[in-house]
């Protein structure tokens, strides 16, 4: 089997700009899939309680055993890049979301296509070399490299896989086509359902290139919802133990030295988008439960085609509920199982398939964790009455459920007349991508039109949109019909999130 000693493995891994406070992904990356139609047990798992001292070699130990089984990834992607070298360093990120507008100063110039490198982490969780890492770690990518060893100048370097991977729990699974003449070290799992707020944990990974770092810190909070996809949120664990990018995809560990999660993101603020003390974790036992499927190369999950919310305190009694439980309906799209079922918005869902719903997470685990094809009872209250139906599970397609919000085809609005401006909506990966605060929603500015109103105004491209007029706004449609609304002549005042200040702004922009 063949193998190459890299001198250097990673460098200069840092980001290009200082970006308002967001969630960043704790590496760069994107996804081409491939599947290796196999499947595989769930590693066993320690549940025994967390006890005993914690000593001045408790980390040292930890750090001894583990290291072994934690690698760092390479990745190759290809990438379009347009001309936003003075904000983006040379490669626009947004440019397979929104398509090829025009760069400044460049007229209608086609983006080229370039070869682009990132980083993360990895562990190995089996001897024939299966290796868990994030989604966003290989993600895109047409060549993986892994490569073991704890000195920076004398990493060995092997080619791997992409076997399987999930967006929802933001997973992967890859598999090594060539492996070290020395035996691999499996990680051992925790319980990360036993991990409480105050617990030592330590993170081991690759951030900014450096291998094998090692920090430590606590669990700062369980079950932070953190956005993994259009409207789906997945708990994570919250710790202090520094995160950096390209730490995305190593193992957090307990003072056991057992996985309990795989870090995944940070916070940053608008000075700085490495460590600030909050990083996040994906729980073990999510991924773990995954991993037979990950391992045939596809996660199947259910959906019943709903939008829906927690019930808002106010409005309980006027719901007809007792309590503030279920799961209130507020949107039924057609040809979905929920419009078949006879859904409709405001009805209150309280049961699901026998058991009862908390909440709207509560609904959401529920339906994606049921077979697809599956017929089940369902109660709602509808004007205070309790109904009964009967709903069919389908499969879960993310990408269509995302709908043309997630491509630069259909995701764009064009309000050109009048204003000039094309108009995206704001997906999880664009969010990250422009580093936008925390829970921003809007409408982002994927093109204007030369010498139009909006350009005179100073509305520029990657701008977001968040209200019209006074009034917020949550997609790109829905900041155009408010604009188209505005008669010939009339002003557009816009609260306006400009990504290259990180400020908001306010602007007047009178229609043509």
């Amino acid at each position: 089997m063949s193998s190459r000693k890299i001198t250097v493995f990673y460098a200069g891994l840092i980001a290009v700009a200082s970006l308002a406070v967001g969630m960043v992904l704790a590496s760069r990356l994107d996804l081409t899939p491939q599947s290796a139609a196999q499947s595989m047990s769930a590693p066993a798992m320690n549940s025994a309680p967390l006890t005993g001292p914690v000593d001045a070699a408790t980390f040292r130990n930890i750090a001894k055993a583990s290291s072994p089984f934690v690698v760092n990834i390479r990745v190759r992607s290809k990438r379009k890049a347009q001309d936003m070298s003075e904000f983006f360093g040379g490669d626009d990120p947004l440019g397979r979301f929104f398509g090829n507008p025009q760069a400044p100063g460049r007229g209608n110039a086609k983006p080229k296509e370039q070869i682009v490198e990132a980083a993360g982490t990895g562990f190995i969780i089996s001897k024939d070399g299966l290796i868990l890492t994030n989604n966003h770690v290989v993600e895109g990518a047409t060549d993986i490299f892994v490569a073991f060893g704890e000195n920076q100048t004398d990493l060995e370097e092997f080619k791997a896989r992409l076997v399987g991977r999930d967006q929802l729990t933001d997973s992967a699974l890859v598999q090594l086509d060539e492996k070290p003449s020395t035996p691999l070290v499996e990680a051992r799992f925790g319980d990360s359902s036993q991990m409480q707020t105050g617990d030592w944990v330590m993170a081991i990974g690759n951030p900014f290139g450096l291998a094998h770092t090692v920090t430590v810190g606590v669990i700062s909070a369980t079950k932070r919802p953190f956005a993994v996809a259009e409207q789906r949120s997945q708990d994570v664990l919250q710790t202090d133990a520094a995160i950096n990018p390209g730490n995305s995809g190593g193992p957090l560990l307990n003072i056991r030295g057992e996985v309990i999660g795989i870090n995944t993101a940070i916070l940053a603020n608008s000075r700085s988008e490495g460590n600030i003390g909050i990083g996040f974790a994906i729980p073990i036992n999510i991924v773990r439960d995954l991993l037979p499927q990950l391992r045939a190369g596809k996660v199947i999950r259910g959906r019943i085609g709903v939008s829906v919310m927690d019930v808002p305190r106010e409005s309980v009694s006027y719901l007809g509920l007792k309590q503030r439980v279920g799961a209130l309906v507020a949107q039924v799209p057609k040809d979905t199982p929920a419009s078949k079922a006879g859904l409709e918005p405001g009805d209150v869902i309280v049961e699901f398939n026998g058991k009862p719903v908390v909440n709207r997470d509560d609904l959401i685990r529920m339906v994606t964790s049921t077979k697809p094809g599956t017929t089940v009872p369902l109660k709602l209250l509808r004007d205070k009455k309790e109904r009964s139906v009967t709903i069919t599970v389908e499969e879960l397609d993310l990408e269509a459920e995302s709908g043309p919000a997630a491509t630069a085809e259909g995701g764009n609005e064009d309000t050109s007349a009048g204003f000039g401006v094309t108009l995206g909506n704001i997906t999880p990966s664009i969010a990250r991508q422009l580093r936008l605060p925390a829970a921003t929603t809007g409408a982002v500015v994927t093109d204007v039109d030369p010498g139009s109103p909006a350009d005179s105004g100073g509305l520029a491209q990657y701008d977001v949109i968040l209200k019209v007029n006074g009034t917020s706004v949550s997609s790109a449609a829905e900041a155009s019909r408010l604009l188209q609304k505005i008669p010939s002549g009339g002003r557009a005042m816009l609260l306006v999130w400009k990504t290259r200040q990180n400020q908001e702004l306010f602007l007047t922009i009178k229609k043509e």
